[in-house]
Parts: C-alpha cells; sequence; structure tokens
C-alpha cells in the first residue's frame, strides 16, 4: 500500500481515517478541500484543481481523500488501493452538522487555512449538495468498486467497525520505511 485513494460522501469520515492511515504507515496525507478552497472559502478553479491533484498523483507515494472526480481516472491508474467508505446519508448529514457545531469559528485539521468552520445557509447549501448528489455520486463508485482497475485492491467499508476492523488490521508491515 503505496498510493491509497479515499472516497465517500461529504461526512463520510475520510479525513479521519485518511490521517489514522497516515499516522499507522507513515504515507503522506493529502486533502481534497486543502485543493478545492483557498483561504476566505474562495473556490479555486477547477483548471487549478486539476493541476494541484495531478501533483498529489504523481508522487510516489500518498493517502489521498476526497472527490473532485473530474480526476478520478488519473487517481485510479496511479493508486494501488481504493476505499470507498459507504456510509447511509442519515449518518452522514448528522455528522456533517456536528461537525460544524464542534469547530465553528475555528479550522479544521482537514481545511486549508482561512477556512474556520461556519453554521449559515452556506451549510445549509452544503446540506441540499449531499441530498442531491448522494444517488449520482454514489453510483460514480459503486461503478468504480464494481470493476476496478486489474492493478488495484478495493476496499468498502459500511459501518464504523468495519473501519475499526480495517484500522486494527494496519500493522508493521504496511509502515513505510524512509
Amino acid at each position: 500500500m503505496k498510493r491509497v485513494m479515499i472516497v465517500g460522501g461529504p461526512g463520510s469520515g475520510k479525513s479521519t481515517l485518511a490521517r489514522l492511515l497516515g499516522e499507522r504507515t507513515g504515507l503522506p496525507v493529502h486533502h481534497m478541500d486543502h485543493i478545492h478552497w483557498k483561504p476566505g472559502w474562495q473556490e479555486r478553479s477547477r483548471d487549478d484543481k486539476d493541476r494541484m491533484t495531478h501533483e498529489v498523483h504523481m508522487q510516489d507515494e500518498w493517502i489521498f481523500e476526497g472527490g473532485h472526480s473530474n480526476t478520478y481516472e488519473e487517481r485510479l491508474l496511479r493508486a494501488d488501493t481504493f476505499i470507498w467508505l459507504d456510509f447511509p446519508v442519515w449518518l452522514r448529514l448528522f455528522r456533517v452538522l456536528k461537525r460544524s457545531l464542534v469547530y465553528y469559528g475555528r479550522i479544521r485539521p482537514d481545511l486549508p487555512e482561512g477556512c474556520p468552520e461556519r453554521l449559515n445557509w452556506q451549510t445549509a447549501e452544503f446540506v441540499w449538495f449531499i441530498l442531491r448528489t448522494r444517488v449520482k455520486s454514489r453510483s460514480r463508485l459503486a461503478t468504480i468498486y464494481r470493476a476496478p482497475p486489474d492493478h488495484l485492491k478495493t476496499i468498502r467499508l459500511k459501518s464504523l467497525s468495519q473501519v475499526s476492523g480495517f484500522l486494527s488490521g494496519i500493522g508493521v508491515d504496511d509502515r513505510v520505511e524512509r
């Protein structure tokens, strides 16, 4: 395991899993939100996101969590492990709202500087985005999971106990020696 692609809907736990997996393996962790957002919640252009995502993909080792499905094809070709966090939408919505409250006014570890967590109309817009895109996004990830490239190991985690079991199975043999 040298290049790990972690995907799932918002609130599925991608950032947390990436951080914990990075701690266990020593692989560098990259969060899509650092690429997607500039300080002040300013969205980068699609070209900038494509370029920055490509720069991560081309590294020898990484754990890369998050969306930007525009670059999935390239990421899948470079990844050796695909982890899909497939949690119910009600749980993901609960987590999104909870983290908005817990981190309100502060910057979460997976967000870039200048992007404090907020609870406002944009939060409501994000909840609507989650609801509006849940079927199409999940369908796309299911397609990748069912028919991955030959070189890709796929893992689908559908519960907190499965995530815990997966992490407990990561041992010294999985650690990257530098």
